[in-house]
C-alpha cells in the first residue's frame, strides 16, 4: 500500500467560462467542485497509473464535507482527520477559449494539538502496513509543522520508502530528516531555505547537501524549464519536451507520481526521468488535473533529454542473451 498524507487539503470550486472578461460581471459559468491540494492530485494521477493509494488528510466543517464526497466519486480510498476549522477553499476561474486559469485561495485552517495528536496516531497506526508513504503540500498551521519530520523519522525506522514534496517554515528540519525521495521546485526551496539556486554550481552545491544527508533521490524542477535531479552522488540536468502549456498546475505532483510509478516498474534512473518529465509536461496541456495516460507518456518521453553532470553511471546490462 502507498500512504499519502495531505495535510492541507483544498476544495476547489472550479468556474468554467468560454471566456472572461476582467472587471466585469461574467455569467452563467458552470461550476463543479474538485478536491484539490498536491498528495490527492498524486493519488489521482497514481489511479490513473492503475496504481492503489491510500490518502490521510485534515478536513473540517461543510467544505471539508464537500471534499469527501468529491473522493467518494473518483473511487480515491481516504481517511481524514476531523479538525474544528473548515477545511480551505479556492475558487478557480477558467477561461477556455483563452486557455487562462487563475486561481484565489482562501486562509489556511487552524488546527489544535489534540487534532495534531490524533493525526500523529493514525500515522503511527497506517504506516505499519505501507510500503510506502508520501508527504506532499503545505502545513496548514505551525502547530502541525512537526507532522513531516515525524513522519519521515517513523518512516526511517520501520525501513519504509518516504517520498517527500514539502516547502515551508521548518523545511531545513524536513531535510535533516532524510526523506528517501525528495521533490521541489526552485521557488518553493528559495523561499523555504532563504536561498539563491541562479547558477549551477549554487544548484549542484544545494543537491550536493541533500546526498549528505542521507537523501537518495532528489529532484529540483523548474516549471516546463531545464532542471535538475541527483540519484545518490549521480547528478544530471534535464531539457524537458516543448509544449503547449495551458496550466501547470499539478505537473509537479504528477511528475511526483511517475517517480513512484517507476521506482515500482523497476526503470532504471535515466528511464524514470524521462517518463516523470513526459507525464509532468502532458499535465501543462490540459485543464484536468492529474489524469495522463500512459501510452501518451510513452509517446513523449523519447524527446526528453537528460545530460550527465560529472561522473557518469556505467549502465550494465544483465539481462539474459541467447547465444
Amino acid at each position: 500500500m502507498i500512504l499519502i498524507i495531505t495535510l492541507n487539503p483544498l476544495l476547489e470550486r472550479r468556474f468554467y467560462y468560454p471566456s472572461v472578461i476582467e472587471g466585469r460581471v461574467n455569467r452563467n459559468g458552470k461550476v463543479f467542485f474538485h478536491a484539490g491540494g498536491k498528495g490527492l492530485n498524486v493519488s489521482r494521477q497514481l489511479k490513473k497509473f492503475g496504481i492503489d493509494s491510500y490518502n490521510l488528510f485534515f478536513s473540517g466543517g461543510n467544505d471539508g464535507k464537500i471534499l469527501r464526497d468529491c473522493l467518494k466519486k473518483e473511487e480515491l480510498q481516504f481517511t481524514s482527520v476531523h479538525i474544528e476549522a473548515e477545511t480551505r477553499q479556492a475558487a478557480v476561474i477558467i477561461s477556455q477559449n483563452d486557455k487562462k486559469v487563475t486561481s484565489f485561495f482562501s486562509e489556511n485552517p487552524t488546527v489544535t494539538d489534540k487534532e495534531v495528536t490524533e493525526m500523529k496516531s493514525r500515522i503511527e497506526k497506517m504506516i505499519l502496513n505501507c510500503e510506502m508513504v508520501v508527504i506532499s503540500g503545505s502545513s496548514p498551521s505551525p502547530i502541525a509543522d512537526e507532522l513531516i519530520p515525524f513522519t519521515i523519522k517513523l518512516a526511517n525506522e520501520l525501513d519504509k520508502i518516504s517520498v517527500c514534496d514539502f516547502y515551508g517554515n521548518n523545511f531545513d528540519e524536513v531535510i535533516n530528516s532524510s526523506p528517501t525521495i525528495m521533490h521541489n521546485n526552485f521557488t518553493e526551496v528559495e523561499e523555504s531555505l532563504n536561498i539563491k539556486l541562479q547558477n549551477e554550481k549554487q544548484i549542484i552545491d544545494f543537491l550536493n547537501n541533500l546526498y549528505h544527508k542521507g537523501i537518495k533521490r532528489a529532484f529540483l524542477t523548474n516549471d516546463g524549464n531545464e532542471f535538475y535531479a541527483q540519484n545518490f552522488d549521480y547528478r544530471y540536468k534535464i531539457f524537458p519536451p516543448k509544449i503547449n502549456s495551458i496550466d501547470s498546475t499539478g505537473s509537479g505532483d504528477a511528475f511526483v507520481a511517475a517517480i513512484i510509478y517507476a521506482w515500482r516498474k523497476g526503470f532504471v534512473f535515466e528511464d524514470s526521468l524521462k517518463f516523470a518529465t513526459a507525464c509532468g509536461a502532458l499535465n501543462a496541456e490540459s485543464f484536468e488535473v492529474c489524469q495522463v495516460a500512459v501510452d501518451d507518456i510513452i509517446s513523449l518521453k523519447e524527446k526528453v533529454k537528460i545530460e550527465p553532470i560529472g561522473k557518469k553511471m556505467k549502465i550494465i546490462d544483465d539481462s539474459p542473451h541467447q547465444e
